[in-house]
């Protein structure tokens, strides 16, 4: 007659819920490492179409837009954004009754733990948020 195991259970539990959680675990900061990624780029993109537009000119809506943009992502805790800004339906109609401004924000998220080696987009999903903002049919001519 042969013994039966003790105490083998518990061990095999422990064992499975590790090889189970970890990889859990690692989707779900992936995850919510790319729902950051994906906040940040779309406050940044609103908040700097927000700041252009109440700018007195140009050339300084875009330096306010790309700071406020900054100032976003950081609050994230992302970085190395690009944000292009472009004013509809012309160049020449920014600021003007009628015309809108619209906001292109792209980063790259970098996925947790994942080497440096393999290259840098590798282990990175790309983000961007597209936000345009109307200056008004109704407000002052700038």
């Amino acid at each position: 007659m042969t013994q039966p195991h003790r105490g083998t259970a518990t061990i095999e539990f422990i064992w499975l819920s590790i090889l189970l959680l970890v990889p859990l675990l690692y989707v779900l900061v992936a995850v919510f490492d790319a729902q950051r990624a994906a906040y940040g780029t779309s406050s940044a993109s609103r908040a700097a179409a927000r700041a252009f537009l109440q700018s007195p000119d140009v050339v300084t809506g875009e330096r306010r837009a790309r700071s406020a943009a900054r100032l976003a992502m950081t609050d994230q805790g992302v970085d190395g954004a690009t944000v292009q800004i472009s004013c509809l339906p012309t160049s020449a109609a920014c600021l003007q009754p009628g015309s809108s401004v619209r906001v292109f924000v792209q980063t790259s998220q970098r996925l947790p733990l994942t080497p440096s080696v393999l290259g840098e987009n590798i282990g990175s999903i790309t983000v961007d948020s597209t936000h345009t903002q109307p200056y008004g049919t109704y407000r002052a001519r700038r």
